[in-house]
């Protein structure tokens, strides 16, 4: 990594405190994005991932699952298989979100954003699930997003063991 992408990639992860580090990285051989606009893309995206994950921790299922694409081509892929549109997506997280169900607090680290074109960025992270000083549940997770028509970025795909 040069020093530049280092330092800019350090920057952005002074600015969202609370996910680990933020590291866009370029698409090698010249991104069709200007550094501004990926470092400006990661910014928005690690905002969209933090308020994903408070919506969780608060208990919010509807809040979670709205950073979904509500297309059906928008899949998710976890323990229990492939899952494909927002409502199968709900249906996968609902028991968590039941009374009685087990939901821990959910963060994110180690994020690591490739703006592929405008719009369109691979995110690449570590999930942690942890209650009081306890880590119930580690993994990565590698999401494609898209940004909508008003301008919120959301899941496509979803891969997360």
């Amino acid at each position: 990594m040069s020093r530049y992408v280092m330092l800019r990639s350090l920057a952005v992860a002074a600015l969202v405190a609370g996910l680990g580090a933020c590291i866009p990285i370029p698409v090698g051989g010249g991104s069709p994005v200007p550094a501004n606009q990926r470092d400006a893309a990661a910014k928005e995206i690690v905002s969209m991932m933090n308020a994903s994950a408070q919506a969780w921790n608060r208990g919010d299922l509807d809040g979670f699952v709205s950073y979904y694409e509500p297309d059906m081509t928008t899949t998710f892929i976890g323990r229990t298989g492939i899952v494909r549109g927002r409502a199968a997506i709900r249906a996968v997280y609902a028991p968590r979100f039941a009374p009685g169900g087990v939901r821990d607090s959910l963060s994110f680290e180690n994020v690591n954003i490739d703006v592929l074109a405008p719009g369109l960025a691979n995110v690449i992270a570590w999930y942690r699930l942890t209650r009081g000083d306890s880590t119930t549940g580690h993994g990565p997770t590698s999401l494609v997003m898209r940004r909508d028509g008003d301008g919120t970025w959301r899941i496509v795909h979803d891969h997360s063991s």
